[in-house]
């Protein structure tokens, strides 16, 4: 593999890393109701996915999936259930009473670190469109040959790398509003909107069809 490959590759992984989509809307929900360490453990999520997705497309798996309408549906419609799921959950949020300082805190230090990890990496690891990225990008960039499987987990390296500099970033400047994290009308919007835009993945994940 050339520089050529490699840069090319990286500028069409950063377009997708950028671009709006499920993993910014869970970090402006975790951020500022379970914290900075919370929206971190979310980016570990995402990264642990990713890379499953990358072994999966390296060794052919995901060619299986995505030939096989049946398991292809099974994925679209589990995934898509999730996302309405966590749009229902953060809708609901929206509308409880807010918890006093001495509980968020208290439920914040107990355990919502595996959680949000998981979060993150449900959301992108029952994901088909994840998938349907390594398959379109892998067999255009990972050369033939005995280095195929090295140059695929670079290729998933450079693509984690940069969403985790990305999100650690976002993460990071959510967790400087301070003020508008002890907003409840603020809070409350926020959710509201979360929740929605999160139904409206769900929904155009379970319209979307295999190419």
């Amino acid at each position: 593999m050339d520089s050529i490959q490699i840069i090319s590759f990286t500028l069409m992984a950063l377009l997708l890393v950028v671009s709006p989509g499920p993993n910014g809307l869970l970090i402006a929900k975790t951020v500022p109701a379970a914290g900075k360490n919370a929206g971190f453990a979310n980016v570990a999520g995402f990264l642990a996915a990713f890379y499953l997705h990358g072994t999966l497309s390296i060794l052919g798996i995901s060619v299986l999936l995505m030939k096989s309408s049946e398991a292809f549906m099974l994925v679209k419609i589990i995934g898509a259930i999730y996302l309405c799921w966590i749009g229902i959950k953060s809708l609901l949020a929206a509308f409880k009473q807010a918890p006093t300082m001495h509980a968020a805190k208290a439920s914040v230090s107990q355990s919502t670190l595996f959680k949000s990890f998981l979060e993150g990496f449900l959301t992108n690891a029952l994901n088909p469109k994840v998938s349907m990225f390594y398959l379109a990008a892998f067999p255009q960039f990972i050369p033939t040959g005995d280095n195929a499987i090295a140059y695929g987990f670079l290729l998933v390296t450079i693509h984690s790398v940069m969403n985790m500099l990305w999100f650690t970033g976002m993460v990071v400047m959510l967790s400087k509003l301070a003020g508008f994290a002890k907003n409840q009308l603020a809070q409350r919007l926020l959710k509201s909107v979360t929740g929605l835009v999160f139904i409206g993945f769900g929904a155009k994940l379970a319209a979307l069809e295999p190419r």
